[in-house]
């Protein structure tokens, strides 16, 4: 006979019927309220609207920028954790809660502050644009603002693996004779490839869905820098809304896939480890 655990909360009956509940309110319902919308437009009008030559900018843009953004939080959030973890420096706390610096900055506050940098005029536009780097209002700026945001993402999700890495793990290596590339491609990359990937994920679902510090900073010129999220707002300041629902369910359905795929491959990641 097993033995029964004690759990300080209710059963899972109660606890089960408040999670669904909640997700069907907070998620389920205003998908399937997009859904039943988007269903009253006929398949060639969705189709129209959805693959216009102004929506595929867009589309390109947004998803583009966020893989790129996401990409470079995973390289070097991946270093900026390992600093943070392994090493004792001075102001180092200081440096640890300025990650979470995006996390309470509103959007549009980032958004003028990258732009005001990155301007011609800015403290770091002035060296940088007679070099021929245009970091405000360009696609540029675009990467800048998803790779200013996402970046809290991936430290902290790898910030917990690191600090149960056992070190030990890695003094066997080298005393095995492995140099410090093997040590890192044979121990340390396998057990961080997971952490990395889903914080890659979380990095590019949020870039996805950025709004607020992107308009600031983008320029916002049709089929140049306009962001997909911003084509809809446009759409419903216009009173298009058969425009506005293509192009979210579009967005929804390419991060939802996105999202399958990466988590795949997370899972990939971990049975390779075991």
């Amino acid at each position: 006979m097993t033995e029964k655990r004690f759990n300080s909360l209710p059963g899972f009956g109660l606890t089960m019927g408040y999670t669904l509940l909640y997700l069907s309110v907070i998620v389920l319902l205003p998908l399937g309220g997009l859904m039943l919308r988007v269903l009253q437009l006929s398949w060639p009008e969705f189709w129209r609207l959805a693959t216009a030559p102004r929506a595929l900018a867009a589309y390109e843009l947004t998803f583009g920028a966020s893989l790129v953004a996401a990409g470079i939080n995973a390289v070097f959030g991946t270093l900026m954790a390992w600093v943070l973890v392994r090493y004792e420096f001075p102001g180092r706390r200081f440096l640890d809660a300025l990650v979470d610096f995006p996390f309470a900055l509103p959007t549009a506050v980032a958004g003028l502050t990258l732009a005001s940098l990155f301007s011609a005029n800015g403290w770091l536009g002035r060296f940088l644009v007679p070099l021929g780097i245009h970091g405000a209002f360009t696609s540029l700026g675009v990467v800048i603002a998803l790779t200013f945001i996402g970046l809290p993402f991936v430290v902290r999700t790898l910030q917990p693996v690191l600090e149960n890495l056992e070190h030990e793990v890695e003094e066997a290596a080298a005393t095995l004779g492995a140099g410090r590339l093997r040590t890192f491609v044979s121990v340390i990359a396998p057990t961080l490839l997971p952490a990395v990937l889903t914080g890659f994920a979380l990095a590019l679902a949020r870039a996805i869905g950025e709004y607020g510090s992107v308009i600031f900073i983008a320029g916002n010129k049709p089929f140049e820098s306009e962001i997909a999220p911003l084509l809809i707002v446009i759409k419903l300041e216009e009173y298009d809304y058969p425009g506005a629902l293509a192009l979210a369910l579009v967005l929804l359905a390419i991060s939802f896939l996105l999202l399958i795929g990466i988590n795949l491959l997370e899972r990939w990641a971990r049975r390779r480890q075991g």
